[in-house]
């Protein structure tokens, strides 16, 4: 069964084109004009992701992120005219999984969706569990815990920590976190994993400023430490 994108953007050509691009792939698409209109969409197609513009009337991508991750923890690529890195900080620290600046290349949103849905659905929800210390991963239900507290992770966040924590103490370039094979990492992609990793530190650390868990080894990417081994 085809999997289902929901693009939401008040440009008619936007949504045509991507929406062209996404079908001739083999995706059933849905649209929206706005990002009420798409919370209503989005309820009734059940998405396996959404591509959504950052800058629409009467709700904006912003106010789409906040209202929707209460219900869903589907996956986002924000699309955006906007190409300051604070707008795409902000719109990872919201919650989305990947940010594209507009004008982009449909191809590239193209692979970008394709590795996104792949790196989500590469690993299963089971009923294994990774445990490292205090922090305990559950695959089922896609969620850490840290000393008993549970942490609700964003597709991507799981997906980064599940990497990193089945392969304790071994360091994990940007590139290999992206789990990316489709030649279209730049400098602004692989950032992204530098916010994901900042809002996993903030809710799995004590002291987010000094993390313990995820470490930064420079140069190289990031590590989950092996408690007593550090």
């Amino acid at each position: 069964m085809a999997q289902t994108i929901l693009v939401i953007d008040d440009e008619k050509d936007i949504r045509d084109m991507v929406s062209s691009y996404l079908t001739q792939e083999g995706y059933r698409v849905a649209t929206a004009v706005n990002g009420r209109h798409g919370l209503d969409v989005a309820q009734q197609e059940k998405p396996n992701l959404i591509i959504l513009d950052l800058m629409m009337p009467e709700m904006d991508g912003y106010e789409f992120v906040r209202a929707y991750q209460k219900e869903s923890d589907t996956p986002i690529i924000m699309l955006t005219a906007k190409i300051e890195e604070t707008d795409m900080v902000l719109g990872l620290e919201l919650g989305a999984d990947d940010y594209v600046t507009k004008p982009f290349s449909p191809r590239e949103l193209t692979a970008r969706v394709r590795s996104l849905l792949r790196r989500i659905g590469s690993s299963p929800a089971t009923n294994e569990t990774v445990e490292v210390g205090d922090v305990i991963l559950d695959m089922a239900a896609r969620r850490a815990t840290v000393d008993g507290k549970p942490i609700e992770l964003t597709p991507s966040e799981y997906h980064i920590l599940l990497t990193l924590m089945r392969s304790a103490g071994r360091v994990f370039s940007r590139l290999e976190l992206l789990d990316d094979s489709y030649d279209i990492a730049t400098e602004g992609y692989e950032r992204n994993v530098d916010v994901h990793i900042r809002r996993l530190r903030q809710k799995l650390e004590a002291d987010p400023s000094n993390p313990y868990w995820i470490e930064t080894v420079y140069g190289f990417g990031y590590r989950f430490v092996k408690p007593g081994k550090i």
